[in-house]
């Protein structure tokens, strides 16, 4: 029986990109038209790898720098929660290259709270497999601050909880703007200690 329910809910790509360097402080990126996964995420962008060192996401369970498995090579966020984000700060938009993004997508109601486990999968076959919500961080409000000043400030506690989710490559595969994602779910209970 399998373990992963498919829904009927999709999301359809609108946005693609790559981070460029994770050595400054502020974030930056280029818009990509198609992403090339491979089992270590996207072929040359600094997220790539099987693994990485672990960071204050994880400070309960590792000490920072130990060598884990990566789960956070993608960065995809929902256009409807960056709208939001945006309009909180007093912009007109957010550009995802100044998240880190790796992904926008659009359709799927409450995109920054899909389960842990669930699977993002194309009609092609290449399937993603969501860790968790991705927590708001000052980096991005840097690099907000940089094209808008005065609102770099205002980032992080108007992306909590609309941030997105980080996600790993199950099935690898290539990804375009216009391919539509569908949502498999965990078929489990909410757990209720």
């Amino acid at each position: 029986m399998p373990a992963l329910k498919p829904t009927d809910h999709h999301a359809t790509i609108t946005w693609l990109g790559r981070m460029t360097d994770r050595t400054e402080p502020a974030v930056g990126g280029v818009a990509l038209d198609r992403l090339e996964l491979g089992f270590d995420g996207l072929v040359g962008a600094p997220y790539a790898g099987r693994t990485r060192p672990s960071c204050s996401r994880v400070t309960a369970q590792h000490p920072r720098g130990t060598e884990i498995a990566n789960v956070r090579q993608l960065s995809i966020v929902s256009a409807e929660d960056l709208a939001e984000v945006a309009a909180d700060m007093g912009l007109q938009a957010l550009d995802p290259t100044w998240l880190g993004a790796t992904m926008v997508v659009t359709g799927l109601a409450d995109f920054s709270h899909l389960p842990p486990s669930a699977r993002l999968q194309a009609e092609r076959g290449t399937t993603l497999v969501i860790d968790m919500q991705n927590r708001p961080c000052h980096q991005p409000g840097l690099t907000v601050e940089r094209q808008h000043p005065g609102h770099g400030k205002a980032f992080k506690a108007a992306a909590e909880g609309r941030r997105g989710v980080t996600a790993w490559v199950e099935r690898p595969g290539a990804l375009v703007i216009g391919d539509r994602l569908r949502l498999h779910v965990p078929d489990q209970r909410a757990w209720a200690p």
